[in-house]
């Protein structure tokens, strides 16, 4: 959960020029990010919104566009120790099917009740 939060807080702020910082518990977003991610304004972000908003950020992550990231487009957002556990095949980069592995599991770890959505 800690590292979807962290990089769903860093993407909303730098990827979709999210409102000032508000105070928040550890391991929670606060309103205005939900919000954010909350596309239907259902209360509630499902999975699906949260899979899309995450493909787009990867395209905004991805700075040099060559589909994948490398460590110094994630430094923002990702330890040496993350960074390394999301690039699966261990080449260096985070290509956008790593990425989306990680966050959907991240997503799934936070969906604590199993209902395919986040409140």
């Amino acid at each position: 959960m800690k590292t979807l939060v962290l990089v769903t807080t860093f993407i909303l702020c730098q990827c979709v020029g999210a409102a000032a910082q508000q105070q928040q518990q550890p391991g929670s977003m606060y309103q205005g990010q939900m919000d954010r991610l909350d596309a239907n304004t259902s209360k509630t972000v499902e999975r699906s919104e949260y899979e899309t908003f995450m493909g787009t950020a990867f395209g905004s992550l991805d700075k040099n566009k060559d589909g994948s990231l490398q460590s110094d487009e994630t430094v923002q957002i990702l330890t040496v120790e993350q960074f390394t556990l999301t690039d699966a095949n261990n080449n260096g980069r985070i290509s956008r099917s790593e990425f989306m592995q990680r966050v959907m599991a991240d997503f799934a770890t936070a969906d604590q009740d199993r209902d395919g959505n986040l409140q």
